[in-house]
């Protein structure tokens, strides 16, 4: 390495004092014997210099092929004459001491040259090194610089290549909301972008719901942060402290309900030591979700001090921060009444068997009711609010409440309809949601009905966006290594601890219910009845409901994690939860509340401390790793289009690509990777055609349609080489367009045409006709499409 390289190293060495009289010609041999090897162009004050050393045998060291010495001086700045004559005349001298030379007539050493000699061998080793540690903070300084200033040339594209397919595309209207004249121009040009996909204008806010974004760029503009943080560290930090505010709702939720901190405490332990599953992607920022969820953990909290018997007097408090938290979560994400839809289902379930308070749970339906109407003013009347399944829900709810209330009197009637209840209800919500698309116009997502059917084995398909979809990890059944990660952990254990638990106090308490005994208006610890708590009912049925939906697809367990988390740290700290236990087992040798009391301290520190040992040097060492996301070829193209595309250009090629153009560059793209649009998703599939067996006329139609100038190949797709057969994008695409004819097991191919990706690589007709290469690197090849076909053979 340059840091270590030593001008003095024992091989290499110096040259002796020549003559001050010009030298006597040499042979090129003997010049390049004494010319000193210079490995790199060092600064002036690291220099080699040849100095004239003065004395009468210079004459015979030329004849001997000698050289002068050089003196290496280092110098702060440029020296005066009389500086560089004194500097030279004191290297002769040295030079002389050396030798135990005396300057003039022959060698010879004179009386006490062996203490000059040592003397002047002292001086000398000082400055060599001196001069060797000055010469290795220079080298380590200069590669300190070269690293900084590639740094500031390359970070910003660096950065931006990081976000993944779709939250690039958010990433890139935050930065065009920054560039805007004004705010209001800004969220103008969103509402009517034309320049994003090409012949097409949508409205970004309400297509991609783009509210964070648009607070985003308000608080960085109204706080004065342009000349203190740039805009990607700003986006950045919120969303990082959206997260800290997600751990502190799940910390609260656990507190409110255990009633002590331990609980909280060891819920954030088990979140961040199972981090890969409490998030979508693990190697990036999933902006979207990271945006919303914190809210909703926010409005988890408020529900369950709601609910709470004993938070009288901050019932208030508690409702309207339901109130304002669930109208946030439902602004910042487009699929939060998916979500919406499942809580309300299990505040449903809780209020079917009378286990809370009516009242409460028809204020919370309220409050969804609120929320989805003004949220359908704010987002531009979107019809999906509209025909969502928590507004039918909800509305059916409402329609049914005196029919609730009915049959809590005790009546045998009562109780014979409260079993049929629930049908009853789940009944009114399908009709209702079936007229109100019949009359409301909608585009909701009616793929995702499909990928239901298809998933459920109801239906087959050969579409290529459907197989696709299916044959993504996250959209696939849970792993073995996930559950093998939360068993290592102990969450996974102690949570089915605590849900059988859970679920058995309360198959109790319903049964009493439905004998007609009334619930305890108190229930006390050593009553063991967990179960007639309606704030720990109604966490065991959602997470319940998560957990189908997290065993049915591998990509909900983000959802279904940190509740999870938080349940079992507040079953193992709860002293009503041993009670309880140790009231069905009927122990006798120990008073029961004060093992209970012993143990709800005395587990979750053993757990803590366990945990501490094994995983704390591990989450230590990654935080010591600091690595970065680096990827050259993409770099390459994303300067190249900068510098060579005309600004007018569009590009076609993989929707996740286009996502980092469009952030990268600006440039107009044929598709996006957003999956709530039909006619995005047909785009897809026609982009994708470029990787099918077609020929090069049918590809050149369908990206002229679109007015596509410029077609980047992926060689990580064309050469793709899956780990399951069958779900590679050139195989889905076979098997979309019926190029792959599959009879018992065996399959063989139907088409005419090579694959376009590999046939276009050759440059030959009629490829070269439609398409002429402009650029390429080890992972992209980009063509241009040509406007004027020039046909050759």
């Amino acid at each position: 390495m340059l840091s270590n390289w030593d001008p003095f190293a024992p091989g290499r060495r110096l040259p002796e004092a020549r003559a001050s009289r010009p030298p006597a010609p040499r042979s090129a041999s003997v010049r390049r014997r004494c010319a000193p090897a210079t490995p790199l162009a060092l600064p002036p004050q690291f220099r080699w210099r040849r100095r004239p050393a003065a004395g009468a045998a210079a004459g015979r060291q030329e004849v001997r092929g000698r050289c002068a010495p050089l003196a290496v001086v280092c110098e702060s700045a440029p020296a005066a004459g009389a500086g560089k004559r004194r500097a030279a005349a004191a290297g002769a001298r040295e030079g002389r001491r050396l030798r135990g030379d005396s300057g003039g007539g022959p060698r010879r050493r004179a009386a006490g040259a062996g203490w000059r000699w040592r003397k002047g061998q002292q001086t000398y080793d000082r400055e060599r090194s001196k001069t060797a540690q000055n010469l290795t903070k220079w080298l380590q300084r200069r590669e300190t610089k070269k690293t900084q200033s590639w740094e500031g040339c390359q970070n910003e594209l660096e950065r931006e290549i990081t976000f993944p397919g779709d939250s690039a595309i958010y990433y890139s209207f935050y930065k065009e909301l920054l560039k805007a004249p004004s705010f209001e121009r800004g969220v103008y040009e969103l509402t009517h972008n034309n320049k994003t996909i090409s012949l097409k204008t949508i409205n970004a806010v309400q297509q991609m719901t783009l509210y964070p974004e648009l607070i985003a760029s308000v608080l960085y503009q109204a706080s004065g942060s342009e000349e203190v943080i740039e805009p990607v560290y700003f986006y950045i930090g919120i969303v990082f402290g959206l997260q800290g505010i997600y751990v502190t709702a799940l910390f609260v939720t656990s507190w409110v309900m255990s009633g002590t901190w331990l609980a909280g405490m060891l819920t954030v332990a088990w979140f961040i030591i199972n981090r890969t599953d409490t998030t979508r992607i693990d190697y990036s920022i999933p902006s979207r979700e990271n945006w919303a969820l914190p809210y909703f953990a926010c409005q988890v909290a408020a529900l369950t001090g709601y609910l709470k018997k004993t938070l009288n007097c901050s019932a208030e408090f508690c409702y309207l921060l339901v109130s304002a938290s669930t109208y946030t979560f439902m602004m910042m994400w487009e699929y939060s009444h998916y979500l919406l839809f499942v809580q309300a289902v299990s505040l449903f379930l809780l209020d079917s068997f009378a286990l809370a308070q009516t009242e409460k749970v028809h204020e919370v339906y309220k409050i969804y009711l609120f929320s989805l109407c003004v949220g359908y003013l704010l987002q531009f009347e979107n019809s999906a609010l509209l025909v969502s399944p928590l507004l039918s829900l909800v509305a059916a709810l409402m329609l049914s409440k005196c029919l609730q209330m009915n049959m809590k009197k005790g009546t045998f009637m009562s109780r014979l309809l409260k079993i049929m209840y629930i049908y009853l209800v789940l009944m009114i919500t399908v009709a209702l949601n079936f007229l109100l698309k019949m009359f409301v116009p909608h585009r909701e997502h009616e793929h995702l009905l499909k990928f239901i059917e298809v998933k459920l084995g109801l239906n087959t398909t050969k579409n290529f966006t459907m197989n696709w979809l299916l044959c993504q990890e996250s959209l696939q059944a849970p792993s073995q290594d996930f559950f093998l990660r939360l068993t290592q952990s102990s969450l996974l254990p102690f949570y089915i601890l605590v849900l059988i638990i859970c679920l058995f106090s309360v198959t109790q308490v319903i049964f009493r219910r439905l004998c007609g005994e009334p619930l305890k208006e108190t229930v006390k610890l050593e009553d063991g009845r967990i179960g007639e708590r309606p704030e720990i009912v109604y966490h065991v049925i959602h997470t319940i409901l998560l957990g189908c939906l997290a065993m049915c697809l591998e990509g909900m367990k983000y959802l279904w994690t940190p509740y999870v988390c938080m349940l079992a740290a507040f079953g193992v700290c709860s002293p009503e939860l041993w009670m309880t236990l140790f009231k069905w087992l009927r122990l006798k040798a120990v008073h029961p509340i004060l093992l209970a009391l012993i143990l709800s301290m005395a587990v979750p520190t053993i757990i803590g401390f366990s945990l501490w040992k094994e995983f704390f040097p591990r989450i230590m060492t990654e935080l010591s790793e600091l690595q970065e996301f680096y990827d050259p070829d993409t770099v390459e193209l994303m300067t190249w289009i900068k510098r060579q595309a005309p600004v007018a250009a569009v590009f076609a090629g993989s929707p996740q690509l286009m996502g980092v153009i469009k952030l990268c560059t600006g440039w107009m793209v044929s598709s996006l990777p957003l999956y709530n649009d039909d006619d995005l998703l047909k785009r897809n599939e026609n982009i994708y055609q470029i990787y099918s067996k077609r020929s090069a006329e049918d590809i050149y139609k369908i990206l002229t349609s679109y007015k596509a100038n410029f077609l980047i190949i992926e060689d990580s797709i064309c050469n793709e080489v899956g780990p399951v057969r069958g779900c590679r994008v050139k195989d889905l695409l076979d098997i979309a367009n019926g190029h792959v004819v599959c009879e018992e097991d065996d399959s063989y191919a139907d088409s005419k045409y090579g694959r376009f990706c590999h046939e276009i690589k050759m440059n030959y007709s009629p490829y070269v006709n439609y398409f002429t290469r402009v650029y390429w690197n080890r992972s992209y090849f980009v063509y241009k499409i040509n406007t004027v076909i020039s046909f050759q053979s």
